[in-house]
């Protein structure tokens, strides 16, 4: 009976170990495939509001502060004249590593990241 007892115990607690153990396994969204054909990004209605919901906000990326300037109006012309955008290499653009780097706080959602991804490999087209 004592052994019985042991067998049922140790067995009761080889179980509670084992379920209590589990992993976390976090899969990306479905169809999300970073490196797969970019998706069309218009600048003036997909990028910029990003921009200006994220970064173009006081003491961040407005006149007079951090450069590039992602206020409507002026982020074009600094992020592609200011050499922030690498139409040949999208993954060696500035903004790209920013916003994938230091930056990734700001723009923590990886949609709003790929959509800037996926813009960047297009061209960088002022649409």
């Amino acid at each position: 009976m004592k052994r019985l007892f042991l067998n049922i115990a140790m067995m009761l607690i080889i179980w509670v170990s084992f379920s209590s153990c589990y992993k976390d396994v976090i899969l990306p969204p479905v169809g999300t495939n970073p490196n797969g054909p970019p998706k069309f990004e218009s600048f003036a209605n997909d990028i910029q509001p990003i921009f200006t919901a994220n970064c173009a906000l006081s003491g961040c990326h407005v006149v007079g502060s951090q450069t590039p300037y992602l206020l409507q109006g002026l982020a074009y012309e600094d992020l592609v004249g200011g050499g922030y955008v690498n139409t040949v290499v999208p993954t060696s653009s500035l903004l790209y590593q920013m916003i994938n780097g230091d930056m990734e706080v700001h723009i923590p959602s990886a949609t709003e990241r790929q959509a800037i991804y996926d813009w960047i490999r297009n061209g960088a087209p002022n649409n």
